[in-house]
């Protein structure tokens, strides 16, 4: 069995988001080249993806391929793929126009990228849940 936990659980920032100085968060540290944002509670760091999409949306990125596009940039990312990705999760199309205000679509966002940013197994929807309901536990 192998005891590798992802980057993103490591510094409970479940979407790898970069490091912006976000409320609460700190560069990360003890790696080679520090980027992304380490977050006191996993919740937090659930509510700082949210955060992220919402401000998405708020600059007209309101489907999972503009919003991708911008989030998983394909000079670092198959953005392509997971896009697809997202889409099959979410039983979408690319263009589909979504409504992140509407809890039950950012939970699925949410899940679906917490999926793709650290493998399965690692946030549960409940944990997504709780953290949107503002529940850190």
């Amino acid at each position: 069995m192998s005891t590798y936990v992802p980057r993103g659980i490591r510094n409970n920032n479940p979407g790898n988001l970069d490091y912006v100085g976000q409320a609460g968060s700190h560069l990360e540290t003890g790696v080679p080249d520090p980027r992304f944002a380490v977050f006191p509670t996993m919740a937090d760091g659930i509510r700082a993806l949210r955060d992220q999409l919402l401000r998405y949306t708020a600059h007209g990125m309101d489907t999972i391929a503009a919003i991708i596009d911008v989030y998983a940039p394909p000079i670092e990312n198959a953005t392509n793929a997971y896009i697809a990705v997202l889409c099959s999760r979410m039983g979408v199309q690319p263009a589909t126009v979504l409504d992140l205000n509407n809890q039950a679509t950012m939970r699925q966002m949410i899940y679906g990228i917490t999926l793709m940013e650290n493998g399965p197994g690692h946030i549960s929807l409940n944990q997504i849940d709780q953290a949107l309901a503002g529940d850190s536990k």
